[in-house]
């Protein structure tokens, strides 16, 4: 299998050599290594069914295309599935990019589908002499990384909140609705992955899972903190965007009463004014003042004077 079939492949070392995996064909399966793929080719799947030697509930969870974050020890590893904000250029961060690892104490096997900028990191690390030395570590660097590159994603949708609540109290139209609505839907996307994330740190800090050092464990430990904090702000912000939509919709709705206000009061006015001109416009005998020729003036004056009683008497009643 030639290189281009797989992404990465390094050889965890405890000097600072680059050990870079050129070939799945050559590789020394007794040093530990870990190898990134992608699953969308058919020679990720040919490899991992008919040459990786892994339980077949490994191989189909690395190539499975819908999954959740998770942590399961199975057999002699873990089972891990995490997501990292997708800040891909012209792409939603809401749109989360999933990468699944099998893990033991001498290897990891990764897979994703869209690229994922924590493991390139690593990679450059790799070959800057600089990767982690041990499968453990490579876990707890990575898992640090992705959460670590959600914060500015957190906070640009915290300052979206906060500047839709400025623009609400300076002046409410119906276009930040759509703005709002979009800042809702991002918060959810990211809230419905990072819940399960932190059910998978949680258990990759378990007692069951006991390849990681003290030192790796208290970086774990620390990430979830961290991804903790993340989901406790945007619930939060979540709660913030619905007193911001409940309030754009009580100034809309008091905009709209207001302007139909003042439509009634313009119809009430010139109801009466209607009436009298209809009932004085029909073509028949008898109609007062056709024989006089200030008859007109006498009758524009009077709907003036109707139309100053019904202001005194709207006013009197308080109707505005």
């Amino acid at each position: 299998m030639k290189q281009t079939e797989f992404i990465y492949g390094y050889y965890f070392t405890q000097d600072d050599q680059v050990n870079k995996i050129t070939s799945l064909e050559n590789i020394d399966v007794c040093k530990p290594h870990w190898l990134h793929f992608d699953y969308t080719l058919p020679s990720t799947k040919s490899w991992l069914e008919k040459h990786s030697k892994l339980p077949s509930v490994v191989s189909n969870a690395l190539l499975d295309e819908e999954t959740r974050p998770r942590a399961t020890p199975l057999h002699d590893g873990v089972l891990i599935s995490l997501r990292g904000v997708n800040l891909s250029p012209n792409s939603d961060p809401e749109d989360m990019v999933s990468i699944r690892l099998w893990f033991t104490k001498d290897k990891v096997i990764s897979t994703r589908r869209r690229t994922l900028l924590s493991t390139r990191d690593i990679a450059t690390d790799f070959d800057n002499g600089c990767g982690p030395k041990t499968s453990s570590e490579f876990i707890s660097v990575l898992a640090e990384r992705l959460i670590s590159r959600m914060s500015n994603t957190v906070y640009e949708i915290e300052e979206n909140v906060s500047d839709i609540e400025e623009k609400i109290l300076a002046s409410s139209t119906h276009s930040l609705r759509n703005e709002l609505s979009t800042t809702r839907r991002q918060i959810i996307s990211l809230r419905r992955y990072l819940s399960p994330q932190r059910e998978a740190m949680a258990q990759l800090l378990s007692d069951k899972i006991t390849f990681f050092t003290s030192e790796e464990k208290i970086q774990l430990r620390e990430a979830t903190d961290q991804l903790t904090r993340f989901i406790e702000d945007l619930d939060s912000i979540k709660d913030r965007a619905i007193v911001c939509q409940e309030e754009l919709n009580n100034t809309l709705a008091e905009q709209m009463n207001n302007r139909m206000f003042v439509l009634s009061v313009v119809a009430a006015l010139f109801l009466p004014l209607g009436f009298l001109t209809g009932l004085l416009g029909i073509n028949v005998g008898g109609i007062p003042g056709a024989e006089n020729s200030n008859a007109f003036v006498i009758f524009i004056l009077l709907l003036i004077v109707v139309v100053f009683f019904q202001i005194w008497l709207f006013k009197k009643k308080k109707w505005f």
